[in-house]
C-alpha cells in the first residue's frame, strides 16, 4: 500500500507530499483508492481558490513554450503554477507528455511551479479522473494557479474543458485554409483563441489569422456571459503574454460578478458524479464474474438477433 502523506505537510506547500499524494491517487489499488478519497475529502475544503485554465493546440503550435512563458510570467507576478496533463495516448508510445520536464526546463527550475506528466495508461476517461483529483491536491498545496494541458486531439479536449474555468486554444499563423480543418466543436469550447509564433515574418499573418478567427467565433454567436476573443502572442519573444493573462481576469472578474463562475464548477461537478456513477456500475460489473457469465451470454443473443439489446441491458442492470 502507498504510504498517505500528512495532510499538514500538504497544506503546508511540501512539494514531497504533494508528490506522494498524487502518486496515492492515482494508484489502482482498492486499498489506495479509498485511502486517496479519505485524503481528498480530508483536503477538500482548502480547494477551489484557484483558477483553472485548460490549453489545447494541435502539434507544432509551440504549446510547450507557451505554457512555460506563460507560467513563469504568473510566477514573477507573484502565482504559484501548476501543469498537469490530460494525455490518452497509447502507454505503448508514452506520449510527448513524459518529457514534459524537458520541454519546459526553465518552468520546471522555479521553486513555485510544478509539473506533473499524467499516468499514460488506461483509458481517457481515468486519466481525466486522475486529473481532477491532482488539480484539487495541487490547489491544497496553495498552488492558485491550475494549467491543464491536453496533449491528444478530440475527446481529451471537451473533458479537459469540463475540468476548467477558462478553456486557451493555440493556433498558428496560417489565415484561411485552416479554418476549414478546424472542427466547430473546439471553437464552440474555446473561452478564447490564442494564435502564437506572432512574430518576425509571421507577424503580419497571425494578424490576418486573428481576423479569420474572430470572425467565425462571432458566427458562433454570443454566449450569454463572455463573447469569447482572439489574440495573438509570441511564446519565444515573450509579447503580449501579459495581455492573455488580463482577459483571463478579465473573464474571471465577470464571471464572479454574475455568478456564472460558482455554477460553472458547480454543473462540472454534477456532471462529474453523473460520470462516476456510470463508471463505477461498469466496475462492479466486470468483477462479478457470475453477472460477467451471464452479461457474455446475453451479448451472444444480441449478436443472433434472439433479443433487444434493450431487453438484454435491462436485464442486466436487474440483476445488478
Amino acid at each position: 500500500m502507498t504510504q498517505t502523506p500528512a495532510i499538514d505537510d500538504i497544506l503546508g506547500g511540501q512539494r514531497r507530499a504533494l508528490a506522494k499524494a498524487i502518486t496515492l491517487v492515482e494508484s489502482t489499488r482498492d486499498a489506495d483508492r479509498d485511502a486517496a478519497q479519505a485524503l481528498l475529502q480530508a483536503v477538500l475544503p482548502h480547494t477551489g481558490k484557484s483558477i483553472r485554465i485548460g490549453i489545447s493546440g494541435s502539434p507544432g503550435v509551440g504549446k510547450s513554450t507557451f505554457i512555460e512563458a506563460f507560467g513563469r510570467h504568473l510566477i514573477k507576478q507573484g502565482h504559484k503554477v501548476a501543469v498537469l496533463a490530460v494525455d490518452p495516448s497509447s502507454p505503448v508510445s508514452g506520449g510527448s507528455i513524459l518529457g514534459d520536464k524537458t520541454r519546459m526546463e526553465e518552468l520546471s527550475r522555479e521553486a513555485n511551479a510544478f509539473i506533473r506528466p499524467s499516468p499514460s495508461a488506461g483509458a481517457l476517461g481515468g486519466v481525466a479522473q486522475k486529473t481532477r483529483e491532482t488539480k484539487l491536491l495541487c490547489e491544497a498545496a496553495g498552488y492558485d494557479v491550475i494549467l491543464v494541458e491536453t496533449v491528444g486531439v478530440g475527446q481529451s479536449e471537451y473533458q479537459v474543458a469540463g475540468m476548467v474555468d477558462f478553456f486557451l486554444v493555440l493556433m498558428l499563423p496560417n489565415a484561411g485554409d485552416e479554418l476549414q480543418g478546424i472542427k466547430k466543436g473546439i471553437l464552440e469550447l474555446a473561452d478564447a483563441v490564442v494564435i502564437n509564433k506572432a512574430d518576425g515574418d509571421m507577424a503580419a499573418q497571425a494578424e490576418r489569422t486573428r481576423g479569420h478567427y474572430q470572425s467565425a467565433l462571432d458566427l458562433l454567436g454570443r454566449r450569454s456571459d463572455w463573447t469569447p476573443r482572439v489574440l495573438t502572442c509570441s511564446a519565444i519573444e515573450h509579447t503580449r503574454i501579459d495581455a492573455i493573462w488580463e482577459l483571463i481576469g478579465e473573464f474571471r472578474a465577470l464571471a464572479e460578478a454574475n455568478g456564472a463562475f460558482d455554477d460553472r464548477r458547480a454543473r462540472q461537478n454534477l456532471q462529474w458524479m453523473q460520470h462516476l456513477i456510470l463508471a463505477l456500475v461498469e466496475a462492479r460489473l466486470t468483477r462479478n464474474e457470475p453477472l460477467n457469465q451471464r452479461r457474455r451470454e446475453l451479448e451472444s443473443r444480441v449478436q443472433s438477433g434472439e433479443i433487444t439489446p434493450y431487453a438484454a441491458a435491462r436485464e442486466i442492470v436487474a440483476l445488478l
